[in-house]
C-alpha cells in the first residue's frame, strides 16, 4: 500500500519498521488528546468528552443526510470502493476507533459511509464561536479523525497517498467555502460569533483592521478573510530596522526548538535526536546543499495568532514553491507525546503540505534563507504574497496561512546566525518562547 512522504523521490519512503504507541488505556487515550495538536493550539476543547458530544450531534446530522456527495467526497468514495485494501484499511481504523472508547462507542463514526457524509456536511459549515472553552470544536476534521488518528490502522490509513490526497481536494473544497461570501454567517455579535465582546478579547482584535467594525460581519468578505486579517502596523513596530544584522520572526507564535549541524538526511522518527532532513524540507531545492550544518528554528501558531507571514531579512526572493505532503500523521514514537504536539511538528516539517521562499539577503554574511510554512491538519492552505524576484525588506509580507493549524520554520546556512530569543527543549516543546512578527530573533555573525 502506498505511503506518502510529500517530498521529492529522493527522500525515500517515511514507513521505516518503527511502530507507534497505541493508547491502550482511557488514561494514555486521554494524554493522547490533550496533548494533541488540535488541543495545543485551542481549536479542540479542554474536555475530550465536549468532543464526545460534539461527534454525537454531527454524526447524528449526517446520518440524516438524502442528498448525494459532494463531488470530491463522491470522489474518495469511489477510491474506497475500487482499492479494497484501502478500503479494509479505513474499516478497521473505524473500528479500532470505536474499540478506543468502548462506552461511548455508539456515538462516533459506526462505517465509511457515515465518514463520507460527516465530510459533505464539513464542506459547507464554518467553524462558530463557543463561549464555553469546553465546547470550542475549532477543527471539525480533526474531531471526527480524533479517535481514528490514534489507532494502528489510522497511522497507516493517513500516510496512504491516493487517502491523503482525496482528503486534500475535501479541504480545498471546504477551503473554497470558507473563502465565499457563505461563510460569514458566523462574523456576528451573538454568543456563538467571531465577533463578540468574549471571542474579541481571546483573538485581540483591536490589534487587528477591522474592515467596518460597525456594518454587518465587520465588513469581511469571508470567514477566511476574517481568519487572515491584517495586523495593525503600530502592534508590529520594526524595532531593529536601524540594525541591519537583525534576523526578525516571520510570523507570531511561541518557539518549538533551534537546532544547529543540521544534515541533508537525518532520522526524522528519532525524536532524541535533529527531526530535521533538509533533503525532505527543501524538497529537493536546487541549492539545498548550502544549507547543510546549518541552523533551523520552528516556532508554532496557535489560533489566536495574526497568520500571516513576513520577511525575516532584506534580500531577493530566489525560489516560490508549494509542496503538498501529508496533513493528518503524526510523529511514530514509543510513547505518547506529552509536548502538546509538538514534538510531532519537527516530523511534520518534513513531510507534511509547505511553502518554500527562498531569499538571497542583501545583508553580508547571511546568505540564503529558507522561509517553510507548514500546513498541519485542516486546512493546510499556504498562499504566497511574493514571486521569484522580488525585492523584499524585512516585515514585508510573503504571504499567510488560510484557517486551519500552523508552523513555521526558518533554515540557515552554517554558521550565519546567532540567536537571541530563549531556546527550549523537545521535552518541554510547547513552553517556548513568544515571538512577534518583527521581533528580533537573531543576528549576523
Amino acid at each position: 500500500m502506498a505511503s506518502y512522504a510529500g517530498a521529492a523521490p529522493c527522500n525515500g519512503p517515511i514507513d521505516e519498521g518503527t511502530t507507534m504507541v497505541k493508547p491502550g488505556t482511557a488514561a494514555a487515550l486521554e494524554a493522547r488528546y490533550q496533548n494533541s495538536f488540535g488541543r495545543a493550539a485551542g481549536y479542540l476543547p479542554r474536555n475530550r468528552r465536549a468532543v464526545d458530544a460534539w461527534l454525537t450531534q454531527f454524526v447524528a446530522r449526517a446520518r440524516q443526510r438524502t442528498a448525494g456527495h459532494v463531488p470530491v467526497v463522491q470522489e474518495l468514495a469511489e477510491l474506497l470502493e475500487r482499492d479494497k485494501p484501502l478500503r479494509d484499511l479505513v474499516n478497521l481504523m473505524i473500528e479500532q476507533a470505536q474499540q478506543l472508547d468502548p462506552e461511548h462507542q455508539h456515538k462516533h463514526v459506526r462505517n465509511i459511509e457515515e465518514m463520507l457524509n460527516c465530510l459533505d456536511e464539513i464542506t459547507v459549515t464554518a467553524p462558530e464561536y463557543r463561549l464555553d472553552p469546553n465546547e470550542r470544536v475549532f477543527f471539525p476534521l480533526s474531531a471526527l479523525f480524533c479517535y481514528m488518528m490514534a489507532t494502528d490502522a489510522g497511522w497507516e490509513a493517513f500516510r496512504n497517498e491516493p487517502f491523503n490526497d482525496a482528503l486534500r481536494k475535501i479541504l480545498t473544497v471546504w477551503c473554497g467555502f470558507l473563502d465565499s461570501p457563505e461563510s460569514r454567517y458566523v462574523l456576528n455579535e451573538g454568543p456563538d460569533g467571531w465577533l463578540c465582546q468574549a471571542a474579541s478579547e481571546q483573538n485581540k482584535l483591536y490589534e487587528f483592521v477591522i474592515p467596518d467594525p460597525g456594518a454587518l460581519y465587520g465588513g469581511f468578505a469571508s470567514f477566511n478573510a476574517f481568519f487572515h486579517r491584517h495586523i495593525k502596523p503600530e502592534f508590529r513596530p520594526n524595532g531593529a530596522k536601524e540594525d541591519p544584522k537583525a534576523v526578525v520572526s516571520p510570523n507570531d507564535g511561541s518557539v518549538v526548538r533551534y537546532v544547529s549541524d543540521v544534515q541533508l538526511d537525518a532520522d526524522i522518527f528519532d525524536v532524541k535526536g535533529q527531526p530535521y532532513s533538509l533533503r525532505r524540507m527543501l524538497n529537493g531545492y536546487a541549492d539545498t546543499e548550502r544549507f547543510t550544518g546549518g541552523d533551523v528554528f520552528q516556532s508554532f501558531l496557535s489560533g489566536a495568532d495574526y497568520h500571516r507571514w513576513h520577511a525575516p531579512v532584506d534580500g531577493v526572493v530566489k525560489h516560490v514553491e508549494l509542496v503538498p505532503g501529508l496533513m493528518f500523521s503524526e510523529l511514530k514514537m514509543e510513547k505518547v507525546d506529552e509536548s502538546a504536539g509538538t514534538l510531532s511538528q519537527g516530523y511534520q516539517a518534513n513531510v507534511n503540505t509547505r511553502g518554500l521562499v527562498v531569499i538571497e539577503s542583501t545583508t553580508p554574511g547571511i546568505g540564503q534563507v529558507c522561509v517553510i510554512p507548514v500546513g498541519i491538519t485542516e486546512i493546510s492552505s499556504v498562499r504566497f504574497s511574493v514571486s521569484v524576484g522580488d525585492e523584499v525588506t524585512r516585515g514585508d509580507e510573503l504571504g499567510y496561512f488560510s484557517y486551519g493549524g500552523s508552523s513555521m520554520c526558518l533554515v540557515f546556512e552554517p554558521g550565519k546566525v546567532g540567536f537571541t530569543v530563549p531556546g527550549n527543549t523537545i521535552e518541554h516543546a510547547d513552553d517556548g518562547a513568544p515571538v512577534f512578527v518583527n521581533g528580533r530573533i537573531a543576528t549576523a555573525k
